[in-house]
């Protein structure tokens, strides 16, 4: 079910009381539902890598647009021999055909892709041909001795004309991946820009006035988790995000930063993400910043665990702000469940799918919440890691999954949903070992 509260009125800051927690496959839809897709965006060719194409690249004109060489040599009309132009007449530059029809039994030197001349039947290979002296001074050029039976035939090295596109030819559909030879497709083919889907803007806010960012954190300090990596995260899902904003506890310091979250280039982010806060202590100050904004509550807790304190919320001029809870894992937990569907959707793309694996343990029931383990792939099974607690990294740092345990539990051999992470391949693609004998971290 979908929370939509107006964040106003001594309710401010609160979801409805009957409203329960949405489970996590109904939290992930509600997330990527709420949002569409971004306008597409024109990008010069050196930044496309990576981009997905809205529009079809068609060829601008034929591909070649003229007929070439493909050697090295001269370009012939007739059985020959033939005659070489005198190299001291204006033009006759090697390699450049830029002067006139060829004649019937005349010859020029031309270069690999260079343009063959009207007239020219053929080109005969630099190694297949020999210059002698012709009458009055005149060079002539014959078929040499180390030729081919059949050299040189009618057509023979010549690249024609549309050889490998014509004009109007779909090179690249939309829908493609764009990377470096597609590029250069599309350069080859007359562009300089491409038409993408657009990637979600994304302003990062970490909140905690005990939160240090260099060093061996001292008693009742932390140190900072998601600084160094959230950023990357979110490009790897689909956004752009800036660097971070970091702020204390301070209701006057959320107000300010979630009014003034901005994107990389300095215009309006589409998504804030914003770390800690999301609980109900005096401290947290999430609902009520959005509240004072005039923003509403979309999502207001989640039956999982960890992560259940995520919230999702919208500002009145469109920005979304998903708020993570403040233990790291917990707020991995929570952007691969809120935070991955809405940049999804923003940027035209399906919701991240999960695929069946085989469990190999089983994991009891914890009735009402959706369980979120990190996990291995080892001989075709998924296996827990250890160290999985809402406030640990060690055993996300050794993962390749997440294993998304029903309210049930699963039975060792049963399939299971596992989510691939944004920084390992798809699940059906890890190497399996084999995992008797050894210690998953």
């Amino acid at each position: 079910m979908l929370i939509t509260e107006t964040m106003a009125g001594p309710r401010a800051g609160h979801a409805h009381p009957c409203h329960a927690a949405p489970s996590w496959a109904e939290a992930r839809r509600l997330a990527y539902e709420c949002a569409g897709p971004l306008p597409p965006v024109w990008v010069p060719l050196a930044d496309a890598d990576g981009r997905v194409l809205h529009r079809d690249v068609t060829a601008l004109q034929d591909l070649p647009h003229y007929a070439s060489s493909a050697m090295d040599g001269w370009a012939v009309n007739g059985a020959g021999p033939w005659l070489l132009p005198d190299p001291q007449q204006p033009g006759a530059h090697p390699g450049l055909a830029t002067y006139g029809r060829l004649a019937p039994n005349h010859a020029r030197v031309i270069a690999t892709g260079g343009l063959v001349p009207a007239g020219a039947q053929a080109i005969l290979r630099k190694e297949s041909g020999e210059v002698v002296p012709g009458p009055s001074g005149s060079l002539l050029l014959s078929v040499g001795p180390g030729a081919r039976a059949d050299e040189p035939r009618r057509g023979q090295h010549i690249r024609p004309a549309g050889e490998e596109a014509l004009a109007g030819d779909v090179l690249l559909p939309a829908g493609t991946v764009l990377n470096p030879a597609r590029i250069a497709l599309a350069a080859v083919a007359g562009h300089d820009e491409v038409l993408v889907r657009a990637r979600p803007s994304v302003a990062v806010v970490l909140t905690g006035s005990e939160v240090v960012t260099q060093g061996v954190p001292a008693a009742g300090e932390v140190r900072d988790t998601f600084g160094p990596q959230l950023g990357t995260v979110l490009s790897q899902l689909g956004g752009i995000a800036g660097g971070p904003a970091r702020i204390g506890d301070s209701f006057s310091e959320w107000l300010s930063a979630l009014d003034t979250a901005t994107a990389p280039d300095g215009g309006k982010a589409d998504v804030v993400i914003t770390t800690g806060g999301t609980g109900r202590s005096g401290t947290d100050h999430f609902r009520a910043a959005i509240g004072s904004l005039g923003g509403r509550i979309l999502l207001d807790g989640i039956a999982m665990r960890p992560g259940h304190p995520a919230v999702l919320a919208e500002l009145p001029d469109g920005r979304f702000v998903a708020g993570l809870p403040g233990n790291p894992l917990a707020a991995m937990m929570a952007l691969l469940t809120v935070g991955a569907p809405l940049i999804a959707a923003l940027g035209g793309r399906p919701l991240p799918a999960a695929t069946d694996v085989l469990s190999g343990s089983d994991m009891p029931p914890d009735p009402g919440r959706t369980r979120l383990v990190p996990c291995r792939i080892l001989s075709g099974l998924a296996f827990p890691v250890q160290h999985t607690g809402p406030g640990m990294m060690r055993g996300l740092a050794w993962a390749e999954g997440v294993m998304v345990v029903p309210p049930d539990g699963v039975d060792s051999g049963q399939p299971v949903p596992v989510l691939p992470l944004p920084w390992s391949p798809g699940v059906d693609m890890v190497p399996g070992t084999n995992p008797q004998g050894r210690s998953i971290p």
